[in-house]
Parts: structure tokens; C-alpha cells; sequence
């Protein structure tokens, strides 16, 4: 089961979380929430969450 780790409010930043986690070794899948809001949740498997969100502030606080 996939889990919403993160909204990026753009498709940039959106890709580059999800570059940055792949890089990291971790599976992650976006999709955009709705096409008028353009906001991207960013997902991955329910049992990596914790892992992936220790690396996840490392790249949003850089």
C-alpha cells in the first residue's frame, strides 16, 4: 500500500523530491492531486515511511 508522505505545491519541487528519494533507493510515485491546483502528493510504500521521512526533511530544509 502506497502512503502521501508530502504535497509539493509544484511539479518542480514535486520531481526533485522524488529524485532526490529515488537516489536514496527508496520506490516513490507522484500524482497530481487536481489539475487546477496544481499540487503533487508524493508517495511511497506504507513501510518505508519513517526511513523516507528522515530523508525527506534533509531535502526540504536544505
Amino acid at each position: 500500500m502506497w502512503t502521501v508522505i508530502y504535497i509539493a505545491p509544484t511539479a518542480k519541487l514535486a520531481e526533485r523530491i522524488k529524485l532526490k528519494l529515488s537516489e536514496e533507493g527508496f520506490l516513490v510515485k507522484t500524482r497530481a492531486i487536481s489539475a487546477s491546483k496544481q499540487q503533487f502528493e508524493i508517495l511511497v510504500p506504507s513501510g518505508e515511511v519513517e526511513e523516507v521521512q528522515e530523508v525527506l526533511n534533509s531535502i526540504l530544509h536544505r
